[in-house]
């Protein structure tokens, strides 16, 4: 990668963004690495370029006024969009959100901390800093006396008190905090919903092979924001169980999952091989979330079996199962569209289009599984995951079928 200081000479000339119309949102994009097909070239390109949902397109809502970028990646594609919509690069996160007056002097922040030569621990966590750059933009709006909406890319930190601190700070200094996964709010084949007040008996979220924290997360996050739908509310998670190997099919037939679950949920996926899933499958694994109000739902992690996110559900009084594919387009990633439609929507209203302790609740949920696995598959109790929240009355999602 190119060294840091050759990178912001080059950047370091270029002109700030033109004078704006005091109606447009001025935000600045903070990033691990910005690459073509990395998640920032997901998130902040889209607020550069516009986004397309079905055959619609979207103007961005806000302006790109910052870009602070840690690591230069060798094909980066932040200078030279720099370059061609007129913002500039600064060496600093406060430099990037204060555009060098010393005070905050943006609207909104994106923070997108995924990708980029980063460590992985002995639990399997890749140690991205998002909290770190979370203090850091915390510490410009205290010094500045003042806050803007922030944008979280995917959960919140890999350590859970780092977690619980930035939604404490958000709470504390009173700005609209949004995080989380594209999966949860994509396209749905066919659409599925539920009302608030269902009585869920089971749930069964399927996924592929990404078995570490940040391709659990997806899953996790997809299956709750279905099941925070559920009679009385989310009152939060009492015990995690990760499992992995054989124990995952003897588990099935122990009854602490469903094989017809499973078997609906493969229905809706597109791209299923025929065979055995205990054939196909070479490292299956599976992770038990018990609730606070009894609820329980189990996320399946299915690698040479499922490539796609695929939930299925058994609801109270109804007889047949109901199930859907949560559709990743592969080919564009249009997934990350009605993300940044929220996203923009947040920092023109002020409002979220979910509950980021939704994002909150499955961090937990994520950092406690992998220190299960850790464990040796141990059963833990998490009484800091007592959270408790109402989902929309209208869930969030892209309708129609996807690009």
């Amino acid at each position: 990668m190119m060294r840091r200081r050759e990178f912001l000479q080059t950047a370091a000339a270029l002109p700030l963004v033109a004078a704006q119309s005091q109606k447009r949102k001025k935000i600045a994009a903070l990033s691990t690495t910005y690459h073509v097909r990395s998640h920032s070239d997901n998130f902040i390109t889209r607020f550069l370029e516009g986004y397309w949902i079905n055959e619609e397109y979207h103007p961005p809502p806000c302006d790109i006024v910052s870009l602070y970028v840690e690591q230069i990646h060798p094909a980066d594609v932040g200078r030279k969009l720099s370059m061609a919509y007129g913002f500039k690069i600064y060496p600093t996160i406060a430099e990037a959100l204060t555009l060098g007056s010393g005070r905050l002097a943006v609207d909104g922040v994106l923070l997108i901390g995924e990708h980029g030569d980063y460590p992985t621990n002995e639990k399997g966590q890749k140690l991205y800093p998002r909290h770190e750059f979370f203090q850091q933009v915390v510490k410009v709006f205290q010094d500045s006396g003042r806050s803007a909406p922030v944008f979280v890319d995917k959960h919140l930190s890999y350590d859970w008190n780092r977690a619980k601190w930035m939604y404490d700070q958000s709470r504390q200094l009173k700005f609209p905090l949004m995080a989380g996964s594209s999966v949860s709010v994509t396209f749905r084949r066919p659409e599925l919903d539920f009302p608030l007040g269902t009585e869920f008996e089971d749930a069964v979220e399927l996924g592929g092979g990404w078995i570490e924290d940040g391709g659990l997360f997806h899953n996790l996050e997809t299956l709750e924001c279905f099941v925070e739908r559920r009679r009385g509310g989310e009152t939060g998670i009492r015990a995690v169980h990760r499992i992995e190997g054989d124990a995952v099919w003897k588990a099935a037939g122990q009854g602490r999952w469903s094989r017809e679950l499973m078997r609906a949920a493969l229905a809706r996926g597109s791209r299923v091989p025929p065979g055995r899933p205990e054939e196909l499958v070479k490292h299956p694994v599976a992770c038990f979330l018990e609730y606070n109000d009894g609820f329980r739902g189990t996320v399946l992690m299915l690698g040479g079996l499922v490539s796609e996110h695929l939930v299925a559900f058994r609801v109270k009084g109804q007889r047949e199962v109901v199930s859907t594919n949560c559709y990743i387009p592969t080919e564009n990633s249009n997934n990350f569209s009605p993300l940044v439609d929220a996203i923009g929507r947040m920092y023109l209203t002020g409002k979220t289009s979910y509950p980021v302790e939704r994002t909150l609740l499955t961090t937990g949920a994520l950092a406690m599984l992998m220190e299960s696995r850790y464990q040796g598959q141990k059963r833990l109790e998490t009484p800091m995951l007592r959270i408790s929240y109402k989902a929309p009355k209208v869930s969030y999602f892209a309708h129609g079928m996807g690009s």
